[in-house]
């Protein structure tokens, strides 16, 4: 068994940990964006793939990446862990389907309620503290999930019918189609850029450069609010016009 994931803000990176160490203390876990990811997806038949949904989907970026690696995910059997800000309906399911067509076999979803990374909203902001519970209540959730998996009856959240009707119609039939295309939405303020190159470095598109020491933003984001989240100056946005709150993980632990 191992785990695997792509996080923006840390909250599909953390799940994934807590989840496989809950498992078996010496699981390991990688990124979708580790050199070795591949090979270690090869050697694995258990594959715990934690992921944050957008808009009821899968990012783009983690879509590319199951497609790409289609070969990888043949007879592999696969645990969808899927966060939120608030809903998604069927977040496991939609990328368990996805890797159905690859030959994979979907064995069990989980959906976690995390604090919100979207820092240029207003929406699903909440006060530390209620970030702090929500952080422990996805803990005894994967707990559970765990001991569930380990008596041969893993959770089946996201997976279904009932699940995909809900997704459909809470969110992906309307804003589906922002995930389908990397955007080129990201604004970086020029005036507030202090040239540090923090983003450059932490995004995991490449998406973007720098030139005279300002961050120039590119036309292939993958809408992680990595950059945006950990900006020490605030002039990266996507969604919003403004910085309403930055958030990682870390801050809720």
């Amino acid at each position: 068994m191992i785990g695997i994931y792509f996080s923006g803000t840390g909250n599909s990176r953390y799940a994934a940990d807590f989840f496989c160490r809950e498992y078996n203390i010496e699981t390991s876990v990688y990124s979708i964006e580790d050199a070795d990811v591949l090979m270690a997806v090869n050697d694995a038949d258990l594959i715990v793939f934690a992921y944050p949904v957008q808009f009821s989907t899968v990012p783009k970026i983690v879509r590319d990446f199951v497609i790409d690696n289609g070969e990888l995910w043949r007879n592999k059997k696969v645990f969808v862990i899927a966060t939120m800000g608030l809903f998604s309906g069927d977040g496991a399911g939609n990328l368990g389907r996805l890797m159905k067509r690859y030959g994979a076999e979907v064995i069990g979803g989980l959906h976690l309620k995390m604090p919100d990374s979207i820092a240029d909203e207003k929406a699903l902001k909440r006060p530390l503290n209620k970030n702090k519970e929500l952080v422990k209540q996805a803990e005894q959730k994967i707990k559970e999930s765990v001991r569930q998996l380990k008596d041969g009856h893993p959770t089946q959240e996201g997976l279904g019918p009932m699940y995909r009707l809900a997704g459909l119609f809470g969110q992906r039939l309307y804003f589906g189609h922002k995930t389908k295309e990397y955007s080129s939405r990201l604004k970086i303020e020029k005036e507030k850029c202090i040239g540090c190159g923090k983003c450059e470095n932490l995004c995991p598109m490449r998406n973007i450069s720098m030139a005279e020491q300002k961050a120039v933003p590119g036309n292939r984001c993958t809408m992680c609010y990595r950059c945006i989240n950990k900006c020490p100056n605030q002039a990266i946005t996507l969604l919003g016009k403004r910085i309403v709150e930055q958030c990682e993980i870390e801050k809720y632990l």
